[in-house]
């Protein structure tokens, strides 16, 4: 008969101990929420970018401009969706262009103001006053205008 010793060897240990399996979680969530604060940063930056903002009216005046270089008096307005130049980009926009001849000279030259308005409020979005010279042009209002 075999003697079984009264404090054998106990067998190998098969799990893991309580602080191997706190520096695991603690690994474990430190990826996730690094992962998380990423997805939050891209998807502030995703609504960021499809916050479209208003056309400027500097971007009118250069626009009108690139067309023609002709000052006509009064005002004009236009839809931005009509312009084949801007596609549906700025379809709740439209522009106004007001041409006034200078009081002080009459040579030529405009006080000319660019306005973009918002279709949905009705309010202008943004303002660009400029002088503007056209010899070509007579004005209405002062009888001629143009080069003398």
């Amino acid at each position: 008969m075999k003697l079984i010793p009264r404090h054998a060897p106990s067998p190998a240990p098969h799990a893991f101990s309580l602080i191997e399996v706190m520096v695991a979680l603690a690994i474990f969530f430190m990826a996730v929420f690094a992962i998380l604060g990423l997805m939050s940063t891209l998807l502030q930056n995703a609504r960021i970018f499809q916050k479209l903002k208003p056309p400027e009216a500097r971007m009118v005046f250069a626009y009108q401009t690139s067309i023609t270089n002709k000052v006509i008096e009064g005002t004009i307005s236009f839809e931005f969706s009509e312009m084949a130049e801007f596609g549906d980009e700025f379809r709740d926009y439209s522009a106004e262009i007001e041409a006034v001849p200078n009081e002080m000279y009459t040579n030529g030259l405009w006080d000319v103001q660019y306005r973009v308005l918002s279709r949905r409020t009705g309010r202008v979005e943004s303002t660009f006053t400029t002088y503007q010279f056209d010899p070509s042009t007579k004005s209405k209002s002062l009888n001629g205008g143009g080069l003398r």
